[in-house]
């Protein structure tokens, strides 16, 4: 077959090479930034027996509005790649929020050898060695299948807007919703549309998807009271107990973790020691001053209003000196740190210091019209922001709110 391939840099080069490599004639197309060897007037002028393009591209792209040729997405493309050739079990996890967190707390109750695979990195399980970096785009599923593969062990994947369904059990973290591929695309729908062909499916709370196999919704397992929850499904009721079950930001994954657990026949009692993973509210102590870490790539105005709670409970104090933007040039690919939610979180905090990460505002914008006083100063990296805040905190707390890849 002769196959375009676009988007080179979330993973179209994975995918491009994997065609190449079963023998397919490929050309591939880096549609962002134009530097690949073929190039969009090239390819308009080409014959292809398909087209495999990223979810997140605008669908009236020439490549794609235009095309008489099949078009898949880049899940597609990995599971026709992968299909046959899958590690057993496989976990496949996707939604706007969650997703790190309930990969690393299934990940810690597999008990075996495996490969866990997310936005933090990809590592070696029982060790917890990390391996390497990459995206978790659906091209990066390949080189983390491969290695679960060699070592005849488990694979759990986090996924971008969508699974492949090649594997056991796909999970849904959140029904939280944006509008991407230039707003054309509900992110939600696209993921409960790519789920559809899951032979089990797990759904977090209030998300609805008519597919056939065994779909299991969260709400009807899992019944908690404060800390403690009771997760019965089908003959069989676990308990567990947890402090992170008072932040809404684990409390959900670890109960999607947990039956998760349960679906795959394994105890997930384990839980209960389960402790919060850096980035993701994690708790630490620098200079006898407490340091909420909420630094990741799913930092928002509702992760950063909860960090700072956190902090407040934590210190007994109210002075916060808070750390908040976007990296330059980082962050995730279709939902970013918007100006006018960092600015919400800024008001509704009311922080003694704000150190703002990202790029200098531009005259005329909505952060350029925000008090001086408010921002203390501006810088590139989080590594620069945090050693400032560092130095410039003398009581309370620092929290941590930089939408980053980490």
């Amino acid at each position: 077959m002769h196959i375009l391939v676009l988007d080179t840099i979330h993973g179209g080069k994975a995918i491009g090479e994997a065609f190449a490599a079963r023998g397919d004639r490929v050309d591939c197309v880096d549609v962002y930034r134009g530097k690949s060897s073929t190039d969009v007037k090239t390819a308009l002028a080409g014959n292809y027996d398909l087209v495999v393009a990223p979810v997140h591209l605008d669908p009236d792209h020439p490549l794609l509005k235009d095309s008489k040729t099949p078009v898949i997405s880049h899940h597609e493309a990995v599971r026709q790649l992968l299909t046959g050739n899958i590690p057993e079990p496989m976990i496949e996890i996707t939604g706007a929020r969650g997703k790190t967190t309930t990969a690393h707390a299934l990940a810690s109750l597999m008990g075996r050898k495996g490969v866990l695979h997310t936005s933090t990195g990809t590592y070696l399980f029982p060790e917890k060695k990390l391996l390497y970096q990459s995206s978790i785009t659906p091209g990066s599923v390949l080189a983390a299948a491969r290695m679960a593969r060699d070592i005849q062990g488990w694979l759990i994947v986090e996924e971008s807007l969508g699974i492949t369904c090649l594997g056991t059990l796909g999970i849904i973290t959140s029904n939280g919703d944006y509008f991407f591929a230039a707003g054309k695309k509900s992110a939600l729908i696209s993921k409960v549309v790519s789920a559809k062909d899951c032979a089990y499916l797990l759904l977090a709370e209030n998300i609805h998807a008519d597919h056939a196999g065994r779909v299991v919704h969260l709400e009807d397992v899992a019944r908690c009271k404060g800390t403690e929850c009771t997760l019965t499904l089908g003959k069989k009721t676990f308990r567990f107990s947890n402090p992170l079950l008072a932040l809404p930001g684990y409390h959900t994954s670890l109960l999607l973790a947990a039956v998760a657990a349960m679906m795959l026949g394994i105890d997930p009692s384990p839980l209960s020691s389960f402790s919060a993973i850096p980035g993701r509210m994690s708790l630490s102590y620098e200079r006898g001053l407490l340091i909420v870490d909420n630094a990741n790539s799913g930092t928002n105005l509702e992760t950063t209003l909860e960090a700072a709670r956190y902090a407040r409970v934590t210190s007994g104090k109210e002075e916060i000196t808070l750390v908040i933007g976007q990296e330059e040039g980082d962050g995730a690919v279709c939902e970013g740190f918007a100006p006018d939610q960092i600015r919400a979180a800024i008001d509704q905090i009311h922080p003694v210091h704000v150190i703002r990460v990202g790029t200098i505002p531009v005259p005329g914008t909505l952060e350029h019209t925000m008090p001086e006083p408010l921002i203390s100063a501006y810088f590139a990296t989080l590594k620069e922001a945090y050693d400032t805040a560092l130095r410039m905190t003398g009581t309370g707390s620092m929290v941590l709110a930089v939408k980053t890849w980490r």
